[in-house]
């Protein structure tokens, strides 16, 4: 029976004794201790709402809330469907909204955090999950669906490209979709604060663990050659809707300065 971890929602094939993705030190085991729930109650409990962030790019939430509670990406293009990152919850409704859309033709993730039930939306809709290699070893249940890529770049339709730019993660990835002028969804690889109007780059959120500033100019530099004015984070309300370039190469600045 597929188990979900409570707290960051990775799943495995049968409960462990202990969650590999929480015992990590960027990722945390609660106080009360590691709670498991079935992929079928989670279903039956849960359902996803759905919100336009702009013509072509959906946001799915898990609602009520469950494990790290982000948020997935649907990316619509005439060349087929991207999902960005995952959820653990694949309810009916979410099955049906999205085969009425076309279905999924690939489906990428930033950082482990995020991988979730992906072998369970790969199965459902026949597409396979681009994974950059580095993070192979937080795979929790094996498919045949799973694709390591190695390098720093990989397109996966026209117009939709992948960036490793590592930090959180050695294979933290972001996604580039070059429409109009330009959208960077992030995850949290770089994490859109509250007032939307800076991001910020961390090795463990909930631990409050940072980036050494070399690992941070090194990002912003891959990021300096990129073309986006949008950007998209991995929580609800995460979303820079102008000048968000220019927004990640001032926060690099900072936090640089900061870490000196």
């Amino acid at each position: 029976m597929i188990t979900l971890c409570k707290t960051c929602g990775t799943s495995y094939d049968s409960a462990p004794a202990r969650c590999a993705i929480c015992e990590d030190e960027r990722q945390y085991v609660p106080v009360s201790g590691q709670q498991w729930v079935d992929f079928e109650t989670v279903t039956r409990s849960h359902t996803n709402k759905w919100q336009q962030l702009e013509p072509g790019l959906l946001s799915l939430k898990t609602v009520p809330k469950f494990a790290i509670n982000q948020r997935a990406l649907l990316l619509t293009t005439p060349h087929g469907n991207v999902l960005w990152d995952c959820i653990a919850t694949l309810d009916p409704a979410t099955l049906t909204l999205i085969k009425a859309l076309g279905g999924i033709l690939a489906i990428a993730i930033s950082h482990p955090h995020y991988y979730t039930t992906m072998q369970d939306w790969a199965a459902a809709f026949d597409a396979p999950v681009y994974l950059h290699a580095s993070d192979r070893e937080w795979v929790m249940r094996d498919s045949s669906a799973l694709h390591f890529w190695d390098g720093d770049a990989l397109d996966i339709l026209p117009g939709v490209r992948l960036l490793r730019l590592g930090g959180h993660f050695a294979g933290g990835t972001v996604l580039h979709w070059t429409n109009d002028s330009g959208v960077l969804l992030a995850g949290d690889i770089l994490q859109v604060t509250p007032g939307a109007d800076r991001v910020s780059f961390m090795w463990s959120y909930p631990n409050m663990l940072p980036l050494p500033g070399a690992t941070v100019e090194a990002i912003t530099d891959r990021l300096n050659a990129v073309a986006f004015e949008r950007l998209y984070g991995a929580f609800e309300g995460q979303n820079i809707t102008e000048n968000a370039h220019e927004i990640v190469m001032q926060s690099g600045r900072k936090y640089i300065s900061c870490m000196k």
